[in-house]
């Protein structure tokens, strides 16, 4: 392994274990309730959108309610749009007037967000869109060399303020590295370098150009590599920033889902809010994470820390697994009413099976390679999200290979 290489997966280490982390996307755009990219889709002229910067009054200190709710989820970091491609900076920038200190909120966001997250026991994370439609060079600089030149080096002085003004930061998320400059491109290599110098222990994400520390996927919750370290990125209704009239929410399983797919093939899952413009979180969004953070409570065992592949587990039609070394947990999707579940093709001998869902050992009995867990609760016992978990520990690492073939097993003589 290369000493560059060792570093990322030192680096790493915590992110690997946190599992689920809180994506904000919130900015001038939240006001408007019409997506993020409203001024894009809509052709708003600079000047019309600016409007909003003087518009927009968030109420005091909004992001404890994330922080907490983003806590009591489950959640163990948070990524928060310090600037979106609309180009407002939400922090007290040096580089821009048009930040959030000095127009409509009258204060340092990022500054606000970054204590929140501490106070709350979060890994702090930054994202800084290199795309920006408001900056006069920000589109020039894919024909215009000097234009390029000097939207590089606005670009490069944003980021180094927000590497620079707010103590330790654990993750820089970088969006859209476009256009491509004209002069030779973005340089993410000495953009990066400058970053770790000022924050040696930072994760940088894939999306300025080179691969860095963690790939992201967005919209499906697949990794991009193998072996590589990665974050789906994913959003509750549909939008990134605050719409209103979005009704296609997920359901509490269906994050589960998520969370389970990404721990069982080894990577995170950054799951969006997006704010109101007063900073509130929509009752939707808080209803779920909430209840997932109940369910997290008594399961998360089956999902934090080091989580193995399960390529030798096969899904069964009642649900679906994780695994941690020569324990698996099986997600039980659909609970039967018979007080039973059969598996077969099980190979591993299993020294103790337990309901994680109410600490209540299940009767195990093993006849060849049939596993059989009796005595469970007729009805579902997880009230939350009708998803339990049964904790299955065994004396070697389990394995239900996948055979189309069907052998008599002697049923019936």
């Amino acid at each position: 392994m290369t000493g560059k290489r060792l570093d990322s997966v030192r680096r790493l280490r915590w992110f690997t274990d946190a599992r689920f982390g809180m994506f904000v996307h919130w900015g001038l755009y939240s006001q408007l309730g019409r997506w993020e990219w409203t001024m894009h889709n809509e052709r708003i002229p600079v000047r019309e959108y600016e409007k909003l910067a003087d518009m927009w009054r968030p109420k005091a200190r909004c992001m404890r309610q994330w922080a907490r709710l983003a806590g009591e989820t489950g959640m163990k970091y948070m990524v928060m749009t310090a600037k979106h491609h609309e180009g407002f900076c939400l922090w007290d920038s040096a580089r821009t007037d048009y930040n959030a200190a000095r127009r409509g909120p009258g204060r340092d966001l990022v500054r606000e967000y970054v204590e929140a997250c501490r106070e709350f026991g979060l890994k702090v994370g930054l994202y800084y869109s290199l795309m920006d439609w408001h900056h006069p060079d920000g589109m020039r600089a894919a024909s215009d060399p000097d234009a390029a030149r000097r939207f590089r080096e606005f670009s490069f002085g944003c980021v180094r303020e927000l590497c620079s003004n707010y103590g330790p930061v654990d993750i820089l998320w970088y969006d859209n590295a476009w256009p491509k400059l004209a002069d030779g491109g973005w340089k993410p290599e000495r953009l990066n370098a400058m970053v770790r110098r000022l924050q040696p222990h930072i994760l940088i994400n894939n999306r300025s150009g080179t691969p860095e520390d963690f790939g992201t996927p967005e919209g499906h919750v697949t990794a991009e590599q193998a072996g590589r370290a990665w974050e789906a990125c994913m959003t509750m209704n549909g939008a990134w920033g605050y719409v209103p009239s979005a009704i296609d929410w997920v359901s509490i399983r269906q994050i589960l889902e998520m969370l389970r797919t990404a721990a069982a093939s080894g990577g995170n899952l950054l799951l969006n809010i997006g704010p109101k413009a007063d900073g509130s979180v929509p009752g939707e969004a808080a209803e779920r994470l909430k209840a997932v953070g109940r369910w997290i409570a008594k399961h998360g065992e089956a999902l934090y820390g080091r989580v193995d592949p399960t390529d030798g587990l096969s899904l069964m039609n009642t649900g679906n697994w994780t695994l941690k070394g020569k324990t698996a947990y099986f997600w039980a999707s659909r609970w039967p009413d018979t007080g039973e579940i059969v598996m077969g093709r099980f190979e591993g001998k299993v020294k103790r099976a337990t309901l994680l869902t109410t600490g209540k050992p299940v009767h195990v009995e093993q006849v060849g390679s049939r596993l059989f867990l009796r005595g469970l609760p007729v009805a579902n016992p997880d009230r939350v999200a009708q998803v339990p978990v049964i904790k299955i520990e065994c004396a070697t690492r389990p394995s239900m290979p996948m055979d189309w073939s069907y052998e008599d097993v002697g049923v019936g003589g």
